[in-house]
């Protein structure tokens, strides 16, 4: 049986991503920031951690707690990442908002990538492949949301992580591309859903007419972690509802 790390694993993309490699029959190792009492995921086959991506001690605790599960991981997913708790102009963004977001959606991701890349690297080749690494970005990685800088700077961050690692990995066997979400139904956009309410469905902000799900954004993980696409790496995907389409 596979084994696959997932971080954010009690949010919304990542409790739907949790599911989807449980329903294929993976083991899944998840890590969260909440108390094990907000951990509802009752299938033998997962595991949770409580940690801080941002923290260099949990992210290798996180690692150790995974391979205890079958001395071996097949995928991981970086979906772990965190806004600014207030939004600000970029002009009065704050150093203290600057690191905490960044030390967490980018340090924190490409430290724990550096981490399980090291383990991957000593698997077994299947078809040419060791393991996979998805990691979470965002359409903020190349959109300005100039009330939230530190965000799309530490997006933009991942999506070159995703870049650098692929580069490194592709010679070991390990595929390491991203999914870019556009506006998914989370927490995270719970507190802005009638802005855009409006721009979904009455600016004709996006081409497909609704709002994003978590499960998207799980269906295209598990896609580019269970073997279908062996000779891609380094990719952009964007689940956006075509938000990325140039439009006049």
């Amino acid at each position: 049986m596979k084994t696959a790390m997932i971080t954010g694993c009690l949010g919304g993309i990542g409790k739907a991503t949790v599911k989807r490699f449980l329903d294929e029959g993976w083991n899944v190792v998840g890590m969260d920031v909440v108390g094990a009492e907000k951990n509802d995921v009752t299938d033998i086959n997962f595991t949770y951690y409580q940690g801080d991506l941002g923290n260099a001690e949990s992210r290798k605790t996180f690692l150790l707690k995974a391979l205890e599960r079958t001395g071996r991981i097949d995928a991981l997913v970086n979906v772990a990442g965190v806004a600014p708790r207030v939004r600000n102009d970029i002009l009065e963004m704050t150093e203290e908002s600057f690191d905490f977001v960044m030390g967490v959606n980018t340090k924190g991701t490409m430290f724990l990538s550096q981490l399980v890349a090291k383990s991957m690297i000593g698997n077994e080749s299947e078809n040419g492949v060791r393991g996979y690494i998805c990691n979470i970005s965002s359409m903020s990685a190349y959109t300005s949301s100039i009330s939230r800088g530190e965000y799309c700077i530490s997006k933009a961050g991942v999506s070159m992580i995703t870049k650098l690692f692929a580069d490194r990995l592709a010679p070991e066997g390990i595929m390491v591309n991203e999914i870019r979400p556009g506006i998914i139904r989370t927490g995270m956009t719970a507190t802005v859903k009638a802005k855009y309410d409006k721009l979904i469905f009455e600016d004709g902000l996006l081409p497909i007419k609704r709002w994003g799900e978590p499960e998207d954004i799980a269906s295209a993980v598990y896609t580019l972690c269970s073997g279908a696409l062996p000779y891609v790496t380094g990719q952009s995907v964007d689940v956006d509802g075509g938000f990325h389409i140039q439009r006049l």
